[in-house]
């Protein structure tokens, strides 16, 4: 198949790689429900919160200045909540979970949205590795908190990547969570994604028998500030790729919002999806001990910290 053919291909539900998060929630109504989005000031996260209210959610904008998060809600007149939160900060993660539960609404959805990219030299963040703390301990400890103010129905959703293939074999290095046995950029992002696969994965095993979902998925490739630490040369690559395979911000926030609004996908639970449809990950993804085992590592990190 050609490249044109791939990009213009589309599945069953009519949607495909050049959907936009429009065309995915054409015809869904949100209305009375409440959506927690993190990272709701950029990229993908803002998209999803433009669209979101559009079909009528009530949205709980979450950003690391509660400033950031307000001025995203006027600027686009939405209905909703501003909240701080610093996923890189343990505390700030708590205080955050804390804030909405004192608001008292029920969510919907959790769209775990935020992250960060491959900065070129080891950062550490409550002691770990940057991305592996920011990315998915954060997220963990947000969401493992507000599971009780979520929905008999609610959705949580988790932004992986395809770059979940960079990780190192076997997906997660639990020798090595804080980086001081070697770090490379690329492979530890991948581990960090590996690991929010593993997370949604484990999370819909713990939701089986309940009318809860989690799912994971893959945006595309978004020339979004997610790619602030790149280097120039991988910029340059990015920018000559641009017009055949970058997804603007509208169509890399496609799947994320079809998750959390479709009814199409309100009984799939444990699946990683790309382009609105399910996809193939890689194979040790589907090993249940690595996540549980990422499950008990998590909530250990979490309590000591």
């Amino acid at each position: 198949m050609s490249l044109f053919a791939k990009l213009s291909s589309r599945g069953k539900n009519g949607l495909g790689y050049a959907s936009t998060a429009e065309e995915a929630t054409a015809g869904v109504s949100l209305v009375g429900k409440t959506v927690l989005i993190t990272g709701a000031n950029s990229g993908l996260g803002r998209e999803s919160l433009r669209v979101l209210s559009l079909r009528g959610a009530r949205i709980f904008a979450v950003a690391r200045s509660i400033d950031k998060a307000a001025e995203t809600l006027r600027r686009f007149g939405v209905d909703g909540e501003a909240f701080a939160c610093d996923l890189a900060q343990a505390d700030s993660v708590r205080a955050c979970a804390a804030k909405i539960k004192a608001n008292g609404a029920q969510l919907d959805a959790i769209l775990c949205n935020a992250g960060v990219m491959a900065p070129p030299e080891l950062r550490l963040a409550c002691g770990y590795e940057l991305q592996f703390f920011t990315n998915h301990i954060g997220h963990f400890l947000l969401t493992t908190s507000l599971l009780d103010r979520l929905s008999a129905s609610g959705r949580v959703v988790v932004l992986s990547s395809i770059a979940h293939n960079l990780a190192p074999p076997g997906g997660i290095q639990f020798n090595n969570l804080r980086g001081e046995r070697g770090y490379r950029s690329w492979p530890a992002y991948g581990q960090s994604k590996f690991a929010n696969l593993l997370f949604a994965k484990e999370l819909a095993r713990r939701f089986r028998g309940t009318g809860r979902t989690a799912n994971a998925l893959h945006p595309g490739i978004i020339d979004t500030n997610l790619g602030r630490h790149q280097s120039p040369g991988a910029r340059f690559v990015f920018g000559l790729a641009n017009p055949l395979i970058l997804k603007t911000a509208s169509q890399g926030a496609a799947t994320q919002c079809y998750l959390v609004a479709s009814p199409d996908v309100a009984q799939v639970s444990g699946e990683y999806f790309a382009n609105c449809r399910i996809a193939r990950s890689r194979r040790d993804a589907a090993n249940t001990d690595t996540a549980r085992r990422l499950w008990e590592v998590s909530e250990e990190i979490v309590r000591r910290i």
